[in-house]
């Protein structure tokens, strides 16, 4: 069982039992997942997913998908399309999909309610006359010239807004709550801005938009959804949420804050990783240095992995940050016990076993995955001359170095003893060849006489190995918070330059030429990996490393 698969008690269930004790909404959940569509899903995204979601199963209630579609200049259906895909990757289903827009009608009806009350007027203040009349936290805010406008006249310059006849900015429809709070959110906030843009489902139907403010509350109640849950940059924005439902006196959702997921050495901002994608300093939303879920699913990290990593993290209601060491050994832990293993050399060296007849081979038996027994075994091609990493030798070994070296012994895993007596450089000085000799009396790893080697290397048959392009990916900024960034300094100046090493003329084991971007592996003593669908081609593969076989970046920290 996956630990996501174990309801764990946060504040936000706590509430939700605690209303169900009570009878409030006669014992009914319902949740549901709010996404704008102007970007790929990120981490931060799966953690909210994982949540609205997993209540509703937990409590027998429902969750709905719903597309904040109301900023039309920046949102495409190319986000729709891959916010559903990600919804369902993660193992989650829908019970009822929705648009904000769905509601633009109904939303601009109630509009008019708030209007006829009293309680919204037409201004005609500009942007930046609308920030100099709101005041500040320490400064009292000034009514608008407009605020006393009659209803009559409010109501004619909406309908004239929506017939598309003034122009971008000229007025707004605000709220009309108190200019003096000390909460800013409730200082006349807007409510429909005037915009002249195209949109995704709408086309060029409307030209006035509603804020998210005003879209977010209504469309809950719209829905009937109980607990709205949302990070803890809206809790400020709560009074405002319920002084809309509560004057419209409709059916009204609690809105529940709880803090957003923040990841070391990587960024969440929509915003900065569209700049990323668009600056080209990756290779679209989906690369796997990204921490879109696009980006990890390619990368080669299981859904599994990423909801018991949000399991883990767990829900409270203050901001901090998580290493992002956790999702990485979240991923390994999930790979170790489902990732078939296979041998693939990244840095070949040639090795000629001398011994060993020419023009021969064998197969070899290895085991798929020591962590299940019904992933059986597969066959492997043993022969004379074969491929292992070049740092698994060392012309001049120190004493605890037990891999290969002049006159030095090991094991080949799954075959046999190895031991080299000689080695060829070109003209460089490089080492490009080594002459070894092997031992047929120990196949399977084991001397007759009893003697014993320290080391046992991967290795593939040279006559029958796959060519392969191997991406190795790393973290993405060098800096632990880099969404923290010194007032002068540009944040993508701490870039990780080392977030990608690509090696090309790496040597698979066979196996691995059929293999998809869904089945991960866990390549031998190098770490786990998982083929490259989007970039590989017949007869040119490209595999991604997912994570190492533990986290050495902790440790290179140290020795800076």
């Amino acid at each position: 069982m996956n630990e996501s698969d174990t309801p764990r008690v946060d504040f936000v269930r706590q509430i939700i039992v605690d209303d169900n004790e009570s009878g409030k909404h006669d014992g009914r959940v319902q949740t549901r997942f709010p996404p704008e569509p102007n970007g790929y899903l990120h981490i931060g995204h799966a953690k909210a997913i994982c949540l609205n979601f997993g209540i509703a199963k937990e409590f027998d209630g429902k969750c709905n998908l719903r597309f904040d579609d109301t900023n039309p200049e920046k949102e495409d259906v190319e986000y729709v399309e891959s916010i559903k895909e990600d919804v369902r990757w993660l193992g989650f289903t829908w019970d009822n999909l929705h648009f904000a827009s769905d509601y633009f009608e109904k939303l601009y009806e109630m509009a008019v309610q708030l209007i006829e009350r009293g309680d919204a007027y037409v201004c005609s203040l500009s942007a930046e006359e609308t920030r100099e009349y709101r005041g500040g936290w320490n400064k009292e805010g000034r009514d608008s010239p407009d605020r006393e406008r009659s209803v009559e006249d409010n109501l004619d310059l909406f309908a004239r807004m929506r017939k598309g006849e003034f122009s971008d900015g000229e007025y707004t429809l605000r709220a009309k709550i108190d200019m003096n709070s000390p909460n800013m959110n409730l200082r006349d906030p807007a409510m429909y801005r005037i915009r002249h843009a195209h949109h995704h489902r709408t086309g060029d139907q409307w030209c006035i938009y509603p804020t998210y403010d005003w879209t977010h509350g209504q469309s809950d109640s719209l829905e009937g959804i109980t607990h709205s849950i949302c990070t803890l940059e809206f809790e400020n924005h709560r009074p405002l949420y319920d002084w809309y439902v509560d004057r419209l006196q409709i059916f009204h959702p609690q809105q529940i804050e709880m803090a957003k997921l923040k990841l070391t050495h990587t960024i969440m901002s929509k915003r900065r990783l569209r700049e990323l994608v668009e600056g080209g300093f990756v290779n679209g939303w989906d690369d796997p240095r990204m921490p879109t879920l696009s980006g990890y699913r390619r990368r080669g990290y299981t859904p599994e992995s990423i909801r018991n990593f949000c399991h883990r993290i767990g829900v409270t209601k203050f901001n901090s940050q998580t290493d992002v060491g956790l999702l990485e050994q979240s991923a390994r832990e999930h790979l170790n016990a489902i990732a078939e293993r296979r041998m693939a050399v990244l840095q070949p060296l040639k090795v000629v076993i001398e011994n060993y007849p020419e023009g021969e081979s064998e197969i070899r038996a290895a085991i798929n995955n020591p962590e299940d027994e019904s992933a059986g075994t597969r066959e492997i091609p043993f022969g004379r001359e074969i491929y292992i990493e070049r740092n698994d030798f060392m012309e001049d070994p120190p004493k605890k170095f037990f891999r290969l070296g002049p006159g030095r012994e090991v094991r080949l895993r799954y075959a046999f003893f190895l031991k080299c007596h000689d080695f060829v450089k070109d003209e460089s000085g490089e080492i490009v060849e080594l002459r070894c000799t092997y031992d047929p009396e120990t196949a399977g790893g084991k001397a007759p006489d009893g003697r014993k080697v320290k080391g046992t290397i991967h290795w593939v048959s040279a006559a029958h190995a796959v060519d392969a392009e191997v991406r190795l990916y790393d973290r993405m900024f060098e800096k632990e918070d880099a969404s923290e960034v010194p007032e002068g300094e540009d944040w993508k100046d701490y870039l990780n330059s080392k977030s990608i090493e690509v090696l090309s003329g790496c040597k698979l084991e066979p196996s691995l030429q059929d293999g998809d971007s869904n089945t991960p592996y866990q390549f031998e003593r190098l770490g786990y990996f998982c083929k490259d669908n989007k970039d590989s081609t017949p007869g040119s593969l490209v595999f991604n490393r997912t994570a190492a076989l533990r986290d050495s970046w902790a440790k290179q920290q140290k020795k800076k």
